[in-house]
């Protein structure tokens, strides 16, 4: 990569800034000035707040070439959170890598979900309940629910063992090493011929379908892992699967919360049959579908 002239002088961080916004929008890159002011507080090791502040600050000379090689790296479409290993999730710090999905701020409904059901379910903070996320990915759903309840048996599942490693490492970043027990194996499996049962299965799986993959952004599509976010046929199969696995393994008056594509609403309600009740959809901030949630019935049903 040939050295940019800008880096021949000092530069202040505004110029810097200003420089690196750039070449981002120049690329085309989404969120070009959020990127651009993260990459500069991941090479100075300081927040927005220091950034905005300290404008006329010199940048060093090999602060200054690292922070427009990671410029250069992001116009590529590799995902800022891939560089700078960290991303924000439920208010939480987790590393992120290539091998597990980017947390996003949408998932966070699916834990909104969990507790407003275990509050509706008079399950306060202090009960032992059983939770269980299928598809761990970085483990952001099961860490975001150990802390909000801190007296739960949690248990993440995933069939990427390179994930689950990187869900363990933010387990012991996070302070919660032995509250997420972490399981190699498909959806539920680990479960289906045992008698222990769950007060929650929670998942946001993969669901892009093949004939959607045009809509990805690059960052998803070159970038992400496939086996996280799909290219499946028709992006439900996992939920055709997790379903009746998830009514083996909950208990009577159980809940099942998952995370939807946006265009998937009417799907996935329609594979949930007369053993579920209370069927529930949660919209985003931007009044999309987004969380899907049913209530196992507590009554068998004939």
């Amino acid at each position: 990569m040939s050295r940019s002239p800008l880096l021949w002088f000092p530069m202040q961080l505004r110029k810097a800034l200003q420089a690196g916004l750039q070449s981002l929008l120049e690329r085309q890159v989404p969120s070009a000035q959020l990127a651009a002011e993260l990459l500069l507080m991941h090479v100075l090791k300081q927040d927005r707040g220091f950034v905005h502040t300290h404008p006329e600050l010199e940048l060093p000379p090999e602060a200054a070439d690292r922070y427009f090689r990671l410029i250069a790296e992001r116009s590529t479409g590799k995902p800022t959170q891939y560089i700078t290993g960290h991303q924000e999730f439920w208010g939480l710090d987790f590393e992120v890598t290539p091998q597990v999905l980017i947390p996003r701020p949408e998932t966070e409904h699916a834990v909104e979900a969990v507790l407003e059901l275990a509050r509706r379910e008079g399950l306060d903070e202090n009960r032992r309940l059983k939770i269980v996320d299928v598809g761990t990915g970085s483990g952001c759903i099961a860490l975001a629910l150990a802390s909000e309840f801190p007296r739960a048996v949690v248990f993440a599942t995933d069939i990427s063992r390179s994930a689950l490693v990187v869900a363990s490492r933010n387990a012991v970043r996070l302070g919660m090493p032995e509250r997420v027990k972490f399981l190699e194996c498909d959806l539920l499996t680990r479960f289906l011929d045992g008698d222990f049962t769950f007060d929650f299965v929670v998942s946001n799986p993969p669901y892009v379908a093949r004939d959607e993959l045009h809509q990805l952004q690059r960052e998803v599509r070159d970038f992400e892992p496939q086996l996280a976010w799909g290219g499946l046929e028709r992006g439900d199969e996992i939920y055709r699967r997790l379903f009746p696995q998830a009514l083996q393994v909950l208990k009577p008056g159980g809940h099942v919360v998952v995370e939807i594509g946006y265009t998937m609403r009417d799907a996935v309600i329609s594979l949930l049959g007369s053993p579920w009740i209370e069927v529930d959809v949660r919209a985003d901030l931007r009044g999309i579908p987004r969380v899907v949630s049913a209530r196992k019935n507590p009554q068998p049903t004939g």
